[in-house]
């Protein structure tokens, strides 16, 4: 986490890729010559994306910390503490779009879901042509099958956002004018939220008022009530800013606010609901992964990317909102799933809904890493991960 902060930018953002300067021009698409961050205002002197991704880095670091909490876990907290808080200074100063209280993003890479039906309708207003893929070479359909990925006119789109947002400076005042794809994300929001929690642990150990923190995370709450609750379906969706209309998709981002703990009983009780229905099937003993999307949807795909396949990263967010608002029986019921999926098909980057069959990379860092955590963290019956 330190040399992702080392990139981080003047503005406080911390960018989704960092480039290796030691590879060739070409190795990744879209590569820096794409991003060009060495033109824009406040950039780090690496080369950077432009784009952020949820804000899970405060959370992860209190978490890292309580599993080994020592003496160097806690200097390197205070080390970092600065450097979170000028992230979700950043969130709230720069991306607060409609002057609501939540983060907007601007662009589906920032979901951290890129591909999900639930940024087909936004994406659907954004001008692009799939030929214009001809003049690039894309490197993820080299190493797994095109019927799994994105289609090339997503990544017409997905290029063409980011060429607005580049063309722009990487500026973020302005975005309502012009910006083609502004949507208030759940998850994002509910990272956003988790991350003034696990801010508020990590200032009260070390020696800093964690009361603002509490204050900014309550906020957040209320607005992602407010704005992205949907009392008829009983689960939280995007909204679109460009149409001021929430998406109607059934996905898994809207059962990951369970994981913060002030979301009410009312709604986390209706998540819960939502988590054990045919859609996403979550139980004690599980028959199938948890997916993506929605699988009783026309548009529930099992194979193609963040449109149906299972995911460890996800899961490991639901299970522990699960946990949180006293579910531990669902819980393990999905951490059993989890390590089910690994132990049948190895550490890949995500998994058929269906039959477990691993796909994308064989070999993934973030499988690995969370596979390792949910091995650690054998649960007590009665007990919640806790804050």
């Amino acid at each position: 986490m330190a040399s992702l902060f080392r990139a981080q930018w003047a503005d406080g953002r911390v960018p989704h890729i960092v480039f290796n300067p030691a590879l060739r021009i070409g190795a990744y698409f879209p590569g820096p010559e794409l991003w060009g961050s060495a033109n824009a205002e406040g950039a780090p002197a690496v080369h950077t994306s432009g784009l952020v991704q949820p804000p899970v880095h405060a959370l992860a670091a209190w978490l890292a910390y309580r599993r080994a909490p020592d003496s160097a876990g806690l200097a390197a907290l205070r080390r970092l503490y600065p450097a979170l808080v000028a992230q979700q200074r950043y969130l709230a100063d720069r991306r607060d779009v409609a002057g609501d209280g939540l983060v907007c993003i601007v662009h589906p890479w920032e979901s951290g879901l890129d591909n999900s039906p639930a940024w087909d309708e936004p994406m659907a207003a954004v001008g692009a042509e799939a030929a214009v893929m001809r003049a690039y070479r894309r490197h993820d359909t080299a190493h797994a099958d095109a019927a799994h990925r994105p289609t090339d006119l997503d990544y017409a789109r997905y290029l063409a956002i980011v060429a607005a947002y580049r063309d722009h400076g990487y500026a973020d005042r302005g975005l309502a004018d012009d910006h083609p794809f502004l949507v208030e994300c759940p998850l994002f929001n509910a990272a956003f939220g988790a991350a003034e929690h696990a801010l508020a642990e990590i200032a009260a150990l070390t020696g800093v008022d964690p009361g603002p923190h509490r204050a900014r995370a309550a906020r957040i709450t209320e607005a992602l009530l407010r704005r992205l609750y949907d009392p008829d379906t009983g689960t939280f969706q995007p909204r679109d800013l460009r149409t001021d209309r929430l998406v109607r998709a059934r996905s898994v981002l809207g059962l990951t606010p369970l994981i913060l703990p002030d979301l009410p009983t009312r709604q986390a009780d209706a998540l819960v609901v939502e988590a054990r229905s045919a859609r996403f099937g979550v139980a004690r003993r599980m028959d199938r992964p948890l997916p993506s999307h929605d699988r009783t949807a026309l548009d529930f795909e099992p194979l193609r990317y963040w449109r149906g396949p299972s995911w460890l990263n996800i899961g490991w967010l639901v299970r522990r909102g699960l946990a949180t608002h006293g579910h531990p029986e669902l819980a393990a019921g999905l951490r059993e799933s989890m390590i089910a999926l690994v132990a049948g098909a190895g550490c890949h980057e995500y998994f058929h809904p269906d039959t477990g069959v691993g796909l994308g990379s064989p070999a993934f860092g973030w499988t690995a890493a969370l596979l390792l955590d949910l091995l650690a963290d054998e649960p007590t019956p009665g007990t919640a991960p806790g804050w």
